[in-house]
């Protein structure tokens, strides 16, 4: 018989593609990994992993079992989910991974909720950008993440994920001192195609907006300075350093004055924002009021307008 937290171990290498970021990720050694897998296979009788210098890859037979591990893993989150139930589950605690900005703006004001009207629930959080949360939430590492949208993020009818919509939020563009176009309204992305950018790192999802923004406007950005922290990327535009796009809800509460704050004219580059669990563990009697919490509070989110 197949053991689930084998399959458990399947899924971490499908989703890491090595075996030694997959052990990382399930706090296990390399070796642990490689003899689980082992014993999967000869449970199964068939290859499930090619192994090569550049990492991991599912066999057919893998990916075959891969589709069923996740539909085993969702099922037994769903047991889990009624047990907690049938046991009232009115205390406990739930791990939350969000991003910065996302802990601000709704993961705070949920737990401030959450405190009157459950106050058995216990919510921890960790620091986390959206493209690391959801590997975080599959992993069980953490229960929720507050993740966004990114290029290669799993689809919306991801079977390993439930997704709860929670806002979306529009980029402004900063300008340096004495900028051309600090006069308008608005900004025309294009205008912006011959100055030096400020950009957020490979793989963070924020420079995937900019990126895909300035490439719908025609041009690719030059980057010439990199920050995942906006505060940075602000003073970097104050100094004259160069042009940026920036979550208008991670402008708030900064000295704006040596810059220039302008929407963007035309089609606006948005960051949308979602809430994800396991499949199955979306009705929890933990989970399922943390996930109500973040969408209440998320549904005022100043201006940035609801999915």
């Amino acid at each position: 018989m197949i053991e689930a937290r084998r399959l458990h171990i399947l899924r971490a290498v499908a989703d890491h593609r090595t075996v030694t970021a997959a052990a990382a990720a399930l706090y296990l050694t390399p070796s642990a990994v490689s003899q689980q897998l082992a014993a999967l296979e000869q449970e199964t009788g068939h290859r499930l992993v090619d192994r090569s210098a550049r990492g991991a890859r599912l066999t057919p037979a893998g990916e075959i079992l891969l589709g069923h591990a996740n539909a085993v893993l969702a099922q037994l989150e769903r047991a889990e989910a009624e047990l907690a139930a049938y046991g009232s589950g009115e205390a406990g605690t739930v791990t939350v991974a969000a991003f910065a900005t996302g802990i601000g703006l709704v993961v705070a004001p949920a737990i401030a909720a959450l405190a009157g009207t459950s106050p058995g629930i216990r919510v921890r959080v960790r620091d986390a950008e959206g493209d690391e949360s959801l590997l975080m939430v599959l992993d069980r590492q953490v229960d929720v993440a507050v993740a966004v949208e990114y290029r290669g993020a799993p689809a919306e009818d991801d079977d390993r994920l439930t997704r709860v919509p929670l806002y979306a939020e529009p980029f402004d563009v900063v300008l340096p001192p004495g900028h051309a176009l600090g006069g308008g309204e608005r900004v025309v992305l294009a205008d912006l195609a011959k100055d030096a950018w400020i950009g957020q790192s490979a793989g963070n999802p924020c420079h995937d907006v900019t990126v895909l923004a300035c490439e719908y406007a025609g041009f690719a950005p030059l980057f010439e300075h990199v920050s995942d922290d906006f505060r940075a990327v602000v003073a970097l535009a104050a100094a004259g350093a160069g042009v940026a796009l920036v979550p208008r809800s991670a402008l708030r509460g900064m000295d704006l004055r040596d810059v220039g704050i302008r929407p963007v004219e035309g089609v606006v580059p948005t960051r949308r924002v979602f809430a994800a669990v396991r499949r199955g563990a979306e009705d929890h009697p933990l989970i399922r009021p943390v996930l109500a919490a973040l969408r209440t509070e998320a549904a005022p989110s100043a201006g940035t307008g609801t999915l």
